[in-house]
């Protein structure tokens, strides 16, 4: 096997780790570019276990972007959100990188892995969700085994409540998506009401690039008086398209607004109802998706 084949053999695997570790689709698409070239420049002969040593490089590669990404986000306009990725939740139909990448990738996730530092981060997502051994784990992280054993008890009692919560009924739940954004756009608060929890939470990235809540909003009735007035002052500029996706896992919308710019949105669910409703307005964190507005719309609209 050549070394750009044995590198694809293990793509997939390395970019669920790297859009896991950063968050962010290009920084990840940058990390596996530097792994590739590093992966040329080894003694292969030496190399025992390509799926390690290749998981070694890319998790260092990313604990050394962290700490930048962090610094950043400290001074972000705005609640951060990680950059949507779309993913297919059918078994049959959905590739071998959708299957990878939708598994345990909520936002709700992405969010509680935001609260660990970058050990924490990296010690669990290599043990609780790619399998490594805390021996693995110590040499791909340069710390012993009991030390890894403490990151990840210390990141299970962070997330494991968002990560247990998460587990739904795709088919029932997109079901109840579909109306609440149909509810949403159309203002129709008494939908809204009987959709959304009473503690719900919105949750809106423009990054300071575009206009979006700068903290996030706590309950259903508020959240249902900011979808009213918005659809009253939008209901003459509808969207120019907007097709159903599914976003890091769970269902949403991806949608062309009148503004000219990408929006995405999905939501959380838990119990029958939404908890948590997660909107991406940054343009940077969308430009990876333009690609997908149908060349007659993006005419239709400029022209």
């Amino acid at each position: 096997m050549t070394a750009s084949e044995e590198f694809q053999a293990n793509r997939s695997r390395l970019q669920g780790l790297a859009y896991r570790m950063l968050g962010s689709v290009a920084d990840a698409e940058d990390v596996i570019q530097d792994a590739y070239l590093r992966w040329h420049d080894v003694d292969r002969a030496a190399v025992e276990s390509p799926e390690s040593y290749l998981t070694t490089v890319v998790s260092r590669l990313c604990l050394d972007r962290l700490g930048e990404a962090r610094r950043k986000r400290e001074v972000y306009i705005g609640p951060w959100l990680p950059e949507p990725l779309l993913t297919s939740h059918a078994e049959s139909s959905a590739s071998a990188e959708d299957k990878e990448l939708s598994r345990d990738i909520s936002f709700a996730l992405m969010l509680a892995l935001e609260r660990l530092s970058p050990l924490e981060r990296a010690a669990f997502l290599l043990h609780d969700v790619f399998e490594l051994s805390y021996s693995e784990i110590a040499a791909t992280l340069n710390r012993g085994e009991a030390a890894c054993r403490q990151l990840v008890t210390r990141a299970r009692q962070h997330i494991q409540r968002d990560k247990t919560r998460y587990r739904v009924d795709a088919d029932q739940n997109e079901q109840l998506a579909s109306a609440f954004f149909q509810a949403s756009r159309q203002g129709d608060i008494a939908t809204l009401q009987k959709l959304l929890l009473d503690d719900a939470v919105l949750h809106a990235d423009g990054g300071g690039q575009r206009t979006a809540a700068r903290k996030l909003m706590h309950g259903a009735s508020r959240i249902c008086r900011f979808f009213a007035g918005l659809a009253s002052k939008q209901a003459d500029t509808p969207p120019h398209w907007m097709i159903p996706v599914t976003i890091n896992g769970g269902p949403g919308v991806l949608s062309l607004e009148a503004d000219g710019l990408l929006q995405a949105a999905t939501v959380r669910i838990e119990q029958g109802h939404i908890s948590d409703i997660y909107i991406v307005r940054n343009p940077e964190k969308l430009a990876h998706l333009a690609h997908l507005v149908p060349e007659q719309v993006e005419s239709d609209r400029t022209g």
